[in-house]
């Protein structure tokens, strides 16, 4: 039988329970196989009846083409007068057959991260702990329990950002990397994996910031991955450990547009810039903020209605020297990369 997990597809009755009281603390849960028309007969009778103040019905069908009514009960919830409906509407059988017993406890952030499946980004595998052993050993696996921070790999823009930096470090071998917005870290942490080397992280939300650095230590670069709270780019703490070879910045086109200028003023000559959290639309509008920097564009990617865009900054000397970028990676620097995975 399929859980009530699945029941919202079909229909759920639910009561408001309010604050309960000391003996309500648990939850009875209570099955029973019918056919479609009774159960929806059943569930409006309870729901209307004796149990419209401390029970839930939900009504959905089984595996197996039937249907199945479960009823969500709090301790205080008369259960021989639920019963009793039942063997009304349905029959004495249907009323003997009714059995209740106490809900298990379950993490439903756990088991909704658990229903994502893992997501593939050019060489990249972003999955959660339970898909930990399914990762093959040529890809870069990074494990991400997100919770409140954004960035589990599944949407157009985190997927866009990590299909944009596979191929980018595959052709060169930035030396500082900067996460604006970093969310979860997936990018940070992405690209401290291939690169076993320092990148700077930063979000105004201190919730991603706890994310960010759980998530490092769980991919074993909590050492390589600095993450910081609410660090401005007209800031020193971010701008002294520039200049960034490498930008990704997954965040909207209002913020992207603000940061046009300081974002300048801390990438090296020939830096590339990973812009996204764009609409398509928006594609157009974020590029003209930063044209006249210096900025160039070298390549869009689209997925699922929104827009990657990949920029690259102009050779320049600064300080009499060019960028620290690196020139194209050597195919033995290439293959070296492929074999971290997730620890």
């Amino acid at each position: 039988m399929e859980s009530a997990g699945e029941a919202s597809a079909y229909g759920f009755r639910a009561p408001p329970f309010g604050r309960p009281r000391n003996d309500e603390s648990s939850t009875i849960v209570a099955r029973l196989r019918i056919d479609e028309q009774t159960a929806w007969r059943v569930a409006d009778a309870i729901a209307e009846g004796v149990g419209r103040d401390n029970t839930a019905t939900a009504v959905f069908e089984s595996g197996d083409g039937g249907w199945a009514l479960e009823l969500y009960l709090t301790n205080t919830a008369d259960r021989d007068a639920i019963r009793e409906v039942i063997s009304e509407i349905a029959g004495r059988s249907a009323g003997r057959a009714l059995t209740f017993a106490p809900l298990a406890e379950k993490d439903w952030i756990a088991a909704s991260l658990a229903g994502l499946g893992p997501v593939d980004a050019g060489r990249f595998v972003v999955h959660g702990c339970h898909d930990r052993g399914r990762i093959a050993i040529n890809r870069v696996g990074i494990e991400i329990e997100a919770a409140l921070a954004f960035g589990t790999g599944h949407h157009g823009t985190t997927r866009g950002c990590l299909l944009a930096l596979d191929r980018i470090l595959k052709a060169y071998e930035p030396l500082r990397v900067l996460d604006l917005g970093t969310g979860s870290g997936v990018l940070a942490i992405a690209a401290a994996k291939v690169r076993r080397r320092h990148a700077v992280a930063s979000d105004i939300d201190i919730a991603a910031v706890r994310a960010a650095r759980d998530n490092a230590r769980r991919n074993g670069v909590a050492s390589l991955v600095r993450v910081m709270h609410g660090a401005g780019l007209a800031g020193r703490a971010i701008s002294r450990q520039g200049p960034f070879d490498l930008v990704l910045a997954n965040i909207l086109l209002a913020p992207l547009r603000r940061l046009a200028t300081p974002l300048a003023r801390v990438t090296a000559p020939s830096a590339r810039v990973v812009l996204s959290g764009l609409l398509s639309a928006q594609a157009s509008a974020a590029l003209a903020a930063y044209r006249p920097l210096g900025f160039r564009l070298e390549r869009r990617i689209a997925l699922d209605g929104w827009t990657t865009l990949v920029i690259t900054r102009s050779a320049q000397r600064m300080n009499g020297r060019l960028s620290s970028v690196r020139g194209p990676r050597s195919a033995a620097a290439r293959s070296s990369s492929l074999g971290n995975r997730c620890r």
